[in-house]
């Protein structure tokens, strides 16, 4: 049984010791987005996927080019397009990050990881993914990938977090889904049309990591004594 299960089977029965292990978790959690030297991207996408398919070479050639442009990269750790993102990164020479997750079923850290940190809460791990990041890539995946999606738009939406880029690659796999955006959500006042441009949809590796440099770019224009425009390159 995982201790999220726990805490939750527990109702409202004593719970400092659960407050106490997850302020401890959150501040082991800063400490390690603290070793992060540079601006980082997190990219996300399917575990299930497997060296030499396309979506693993995507993932690894998205990481290998924020490398090369001095970033660091985050993602949840594991194997399939987090992998893949850490391996590129690696190549590329950048700072390679990997935030995991206990979980039932184990999910193993990938050997592509310059600074690792494995989590036994979401909440916890959530929000260092957004906590060092200036922006999002999200390849195809599952339930886990779409999880990081919906919370990056909800924060981004209702002025939780500052807007920064969120860009799905491979428009084909997202293309339902915005299409029913557009039908069904924007259509019925569910969202707001400013709402549909939060995402930015591309196929092309340059063009996906080129919207998260522009973008940080733009914002340390604006704010020059940001602490991470010197490294940024």
């Amino acid at each position: 049984m995982t201790d999220d299960r726990r805490i939750l089977d527990q109702g409202t029965s004593p719970i400092d010791a659960s407050v106490a292990k997850i302020a401890a978790e959150f501040r082991a959690g800063f400490e390690k987005v603290g070793q992060i030297d540079r601006p980082a991207a997190a990219v996300f996408g399917s575990a299930r996927v497997h060296d030499g398919s396309e979506h693993y070479e995507n993932a690894r050639a998205v990481g290998r080019r924020f490398a090369e442009a001095g970033w660091a990269v985050v993602t949840g750790g594991g194997p399939g397009c987090m992998e893949a993102a850490n391996r590129g990164c690696r190549e590329g020479g950048g700072l390679s990050v990997g935030f995991n997750i206990e979980l039932p079923h184990e999910q193993h850290v990938n050997p592509y990881l310059d600074i690792s940190h494995t989590f036994e809460h979401f909440y916890a791990r959530k929000v260092c993914f957004v906590r060092p990041s200036e922006g999002f890539v999200i390849l195809p995946g599952g339930f886990g990938t779409l999880d990081e999606l919906y919370e990056a738009l909800t924060l981004i939406q209702t002025g939780k977090i500052r807007h920064f880029p969120v860009v799905l690659f491979d428009g084909g796999y997202w293309e339902e889904m915005l299409g029913w955006f557009r039908s069904d959500l924007l259509a019925q006042g569910m969202i707001a049309p400013e709402d549909v441009e939060l995402l930015h949809v591309t196929d092309d590796v340059e063009e996906a990591v080129q919207l998260v440099l522009d973008c940080y770019e733009d914002r340390c224009a604006d704010n020059p004594s940001s602490p991470q425009k010197a490294d940024a390159q």
